[in-house]
């Protein structure tokens, strides 16, 4: 669903110009949870870390409250996605207020996916109907998520130097859990039923890309599928034998349990913001592998 994004930004504005030079600790923010599962197995305790978008939260509908934003303008370092949601809508207008505070763009030399993302651009809808942004769920694979906890990586070592020798460390072990991860995944995945898959919203394109796996979406262009567009999904199900329909958390089950019921498959429900963001990606190979 298209969505204009409109903040109280005089509200916004006020915070984020009345901003204390007192910091509350260390503070860093992030905008999703599994951002803080990265920056945390980099950071250890040394930080407190702010994630902006509460859990079972659409980050794509959300919309900050001021006293998330004043939370933010504390912070020294803002870790966004990249191409998620609110965050192309006030990204700079944080940059004018609150120069000091660093905005690092998770989603940095990431190989992007396009043309299967409709997402809200602040643009009137004319506008919106013809622009293509980049598919923002870069996390949801192991082999993506390598470059954006490095550009996590980077950023602290060059604002923080004296603590680069613990920065290298704790990032080499975070990079091994990401490394296992991908291992038990491809394991996993290697001989499967179908390598095609439903989804309501299309969450995991950058796993089925990196995987030889095929996402079909329920949702199209945002919004939920017309009569002639379900018989369609319907008909590819049959054809490839897809047996497994995701639906993520706080996403309506309605057209998934159709779908599910016409082609004999199981609906799952999914958590593809979960801060365990290893446990659940391997639950989601488990649940394509049907084991």
């Amino acid at each position: 669903m298209k969505k204009k994004y409109l903040f109280p930004f005089f509200f916004v504005a006020l915070f984020l110009g009345c901003r204390s030079e007192t910091k509350e600790g260390k503070m860093l923010s992030v905008t999703i949870e599994p951002q803080r599962y990265f920056l945390e197995n980099i950071v250890g305790d040394s930080y407190k870390i702010n994630t902006i978008v509460p859990a079972g939260v659409s980050p794509e509908t959300y919309e900050p409250t001021p006293a998330m934003m004043m939370k933010l303008a504390k912070s020294a370092i803002f870790f966004k996605v990249g191409f998620l949601g609110f965050e192309n809508a006030w990204a700079e207008r944080l940059k004018k207020n609150n120069p000091d505070v660093k905005i690092v763009n998770c989603s940095e030399r990431i190989e992007l996916i396009y043309g299967e993302h409709h997402h809200a651009t602040g643009k009137s809808e004319e506008e919106d109907e013809h622009t293509l942004l980049p598919d923002p769920h870069v996390w949801s694979s192991p082999k993506t998520a390598r470059i954006f906890a490095e550009n996590m990586y980077r950023a602290l070592i060059t604002s923080d130097p004296q603590n680069e020798e613990f920065y290298r460390e704790k990032f080499s072990e975070l990079i091994e859990k990401i490394d296992r991860t991908d291992s038990i995944i491809t394991q996993l995945l290697m001989d499967i039923p179908s390598r095609s898959f439903i989804i309501y919203h299309p969450a995991l394109s950058y796993l089925a890309r990196d995987y030889g796996l095929k996402q079909y979406s329920i949702e199209f262009e945002g919004k939920n599928p017309s009569p002639a567009q379900m018989k369609a999904l319907i008909d590819i199900a049959r054809k490839e034998g897809i047996n497994v329909v995701f639906v993520q958390q706080g996403f309506d089950t309605k057209n998934a349990i159709v779908v599910a019921n016409e082609i004999g498959a199981k609906v799952y429900r999914i958590n593809p913001l979960a801060y365990e963001w290893d446990k659940e990606l391997i639950r989601i190979a488990h649940i394509l592998a049907g084991k």
